[in-house]
């Protein structure tokens, strides 16, 4: 019986990353850990602006530990590196998986990153552009549930906010001009709740917060 490499995986809370981890255990990866990086001085994800708490919520409804990277924005890749070789030693990682999808240079920054730790890069969803479509239509019908929580000016308006990613979403989401799956930062999402969850995740809408190019939809209390 082969034994199942141990892999991180790098979480942002949206639903590209809740499909990598569900491709990661479809494919017999065990996943030890999700790992988020934190500005020091926010206490908010680099990647969504979300709290740290609902990351914590959302690793604990998957039986699965966080592990905060704090970074800072000039030291962001030293910062992360230094995180991968410490949980290297801690957990025993083989590899560190991402959820990108198609963007060269994000790919680019995780092989490297990845390989200065000495340990490999995963991108379990990786596809060509024209496949987003597709791959949105396969969340949708994943069991998982998402909430749009961040919409980018000029791309999609605040309308979009609170809105779950369900067939009615993959269906108007296809006549706006963006990536269908938000590769572009067009819209990023929370996930709630879906088959791996051993519980759901509760998000009650709160205030909208205009920021210099994005809205946010903070959660509610």
């Amino acid at each position: 019986m082969s034994v199942k490499r141990r892999v991180a995986l790098s979480w942002s809370g949206g639903k590209d990353s809740c499909m990598t981890l569900d491709r990661l255990v479809k494919d017999g990866y065990e996943v030890v850990c999700l790992i988020t990086t934190v500005p020091a001085d926010i206490g908010r994800t680099f990647g969504h602006g979300e709290r740290a708490e609902r990351i914590r919520d959302q690793a604990e409804a998957l039986g699965l530990p966080a592990e905060f990277v704090s970074c800072t924005f000039d030291t962001y890749t030293r910062d992360y590196i230094e995180a991968l070789v410490d949980l290297k030693g801690r957990l025993r990682l083989e590899a560190v998986a991402f959820g990108d999808l198609f963007l060269a240079e994000h790919r680019e920054w995780g092989t490297g990153v990845a390989r200065a730790a000495d340990l490999e890069a995963l991108y379990p969803l990786w596809m060509k552009p024209d496949g987003t479509r597709e791959a949105l239509l396969r969340f949708v019908e994943s069991g998982y549930r998402a909430v749009v929580i961040r919409v980018r000016d000029g791309a999609l308006s605040g309308d979009w906010l609170g809105r779950e990613v369900d067939r009615s979403f993959y269906e108007d989401i296809l006549r706006e001009d963006v990536c269908p799956m938000g590769e572009g930062g067009e819209y990023h999402t929370f996930v709630c709740d879906g088959p791996l969850f051993r519980r759901s995740v509760p998000f009650t809408k709160g205030e909208v917060l205009q920021l210099e190019t994005t809205k946010r939809l903070e959660h509610g209390r």
